[in-house]
């Protein structure tokens, strides 16, 4: 059984759809403007609650050549795109329809969608936190074809069941990241579609591939599904375009493939690996189109390799316990010059 909400959960759930209301009175331009100002607010609060000090660590790893006053740049065009990201979910059901959907979409790689669609097999559909993707669901959603999205339930029920409602309108499911795994399998056996994210630290046990030049911790089991249940991996996106407010009386969005990959093609003894990598290349390329609308907050270099061996743990533990003593080194040399 669900456990009741709290009398805070309802109270947040309350302001929620009040400000979802006005939002949804909104022309598309206030809208956007609104959004623009709520972001120049959240860029000016301490980095510890804007998680400024994160995204400037991974803008430097990702667009080194990036100055301090672009990199600023870049994390307000994000927030701006976050608080969008709501706005346009609320106005889905009145702006995206089958009737309309050439008018707000266009379809990159249209052909290669179309033939996974058509395989008969299996479909991976992989993302990342990039663009609107809750696009790309509707979308489909509005062709009669349901996808079923893997997604963390958020802290508050109410406004989870609001997103999963959304979810459901569209012709898609929702499923649940904790212990959802039945249900995945579920769906790849009967030959469905599972759309998951691919962008997300899998800890020190992950598989490490490059991102960005630089190697990141990506969940195995992407690829595992892949290969168990013959299913294609397909990279996709939904990217908001440019405004054009004076053509078109909403936002227009790129939903495209990226790239398909068939785990036959891969060696069984490197699998994994190759189509970890593979995929996840496929997503950074995606990223580079629209750099300001991925979630540089997220930390996506945060894990390392756990060293394995009896030699390589103690390896790892002379090197930490150096670090360690080079650091009160120079803390002492500090206090001294002080």
């Amino acid at each position: 059984m669900k456990t009741p909400a709290t009398a805070r959960q309802r109270a947040e759930y309350a302001a929620f759809r009040c400000v979802a209301g006005l939002v949804a009175a909104l022309p598309a331009p206030a809208a956007a403007a609104l959004c623009r100002g709520l972001a120049a607010v959240v860029c000016a609060l301490p980095h510890k609650i804007n998680r400024g000090k994160v995204a400037r660590e991974n803008l430097a790893v990702a667009f080194p050549e990036l100055s301090p006053q672009e990199a600023d740049e870049r994390i307000r065009g994000m927030w701006t795109h976050l608080f969008r990201l709501v706005t346009e979910m609320v106005l889905f059901e009145r702006k995206m329809r089958l009737g309309n959907l050439m008018d707000v979409i266009s379809f990159y790689h249209r052909d290669e969608t179309t033939r996974a669609l058509n395989s008969g097999r299996p479909l991976i559909m992989l993302g990342g936190h990039f663009g609107n993707w809750e696009v790309s669901a509707a979308s489909f959603g509005a062709f009669g074809i349901p996808i079923s999205v893997v997604a963390r339930d958020m802290d508050n029920p109410l406004i989870h069941e609001w997103f999963a409602g959304k979810r459901r309108a569209s012709g898609g499911r929702l499923i649940s990241k904790k212990g959802g795994g039945g249900e995945v399998t579920e769906v790849l056996e009967s030959g469905g579609i599972v759309g998951l994210l691919g962008d997300q630290d899998a800890g020190s046990r992950g598989q490490f591939v490059p991102f960005f030049g630089k190697d990141a911790s990506t969940f195995k089991s992407i690829a595992l599904l892949a290969s168990e249940y013959d299913a294609l991996v397909l990279v996709g996106y939904a990217r908001r375009l440019p405004d054009d407010f004076r053509r078109n009386r909403w936002v227009r969005f790129e939903v495209g493939t990226e790239a398909v990959f068939d785990p036959r093609d891969f060696t069984a003894e490197s699998a994994v690996k190759d189509l970890t990598a593979a995929y996840t290349a496929a997503i950074e390329r995606v990223v580079r189109k629209s750099p300001e609308q991925y979630f540089w907050v997220h930390r996506r270099w945060k894990s390392v390799p756990k060293p394995r061996g009896r030699k390589a743990r103690e390896r790892a533990a002379a090197l930490a316990k150096e670090e360690a003593l080079t650091s009160e080194a120079s803390s002492a040399d500090r206090a001294k010059a002080a």
